[in-house]
């Protein structure tokens, strides 16, 4: 496990077959207040991202799900979890760890794209860092 330093918070990432992958539950340690991965995950922006993302990298996406997701994203009745993004779309861009190591790991690509919705100083500290 390596890590980053952005803004005093150390960042763990890890790799999975040659790529890397963020913590995004130790970035969300930089954000003010209370909030959680699901916050992020249930903007309609955010969704729209991440299905790109998976669109370009992963062939096993499962659309049918992710298009029911992106239906309901932005409703404030809406909320999901990693593990149900995961569960439903077959994502390969985002993984929940159980464990020592554990938390919510994110693709670099979509770690950064997270770092923006903490702060655009974030953002650019964590890719500098990186």
């Amino acid at each position: 496990m390596k890590e980053l330093n952005v803004l005093d918070t150390k960042i763990s990432y890890i790799s999975i077959d040659n790529e890397d992958y963020i913590s995004l539950t130790d970035m969300l340690k930089s954000k003010d207040g209370e909030f959680f991965i699901s916050d992020w995950l249930r903007n309609r922006n955010t969704i729209e991202f991440l299905g790109i993302w998976e669109e370009l990298y992963n062939p096993h996406f499962n659309y049918g799900e992710f298009a029911i997701i992106k239906s309901h994203a932005g409703l404030n009745s809406y909320k999901i979890s990693v593990k149900e993004w995961v569960n439903k779309t077959n994502s390969i861009g985002i993984i929940a760890k159980t464990g020592r190591y554990g938390g919510t790991y994110a693709h670099k690509d979509i770690a950064f794209e997270f770092g923006m919705w903490i702060s655009p100083k974030f953002k650019l500290l964590l890719i500098k860092e990186f």
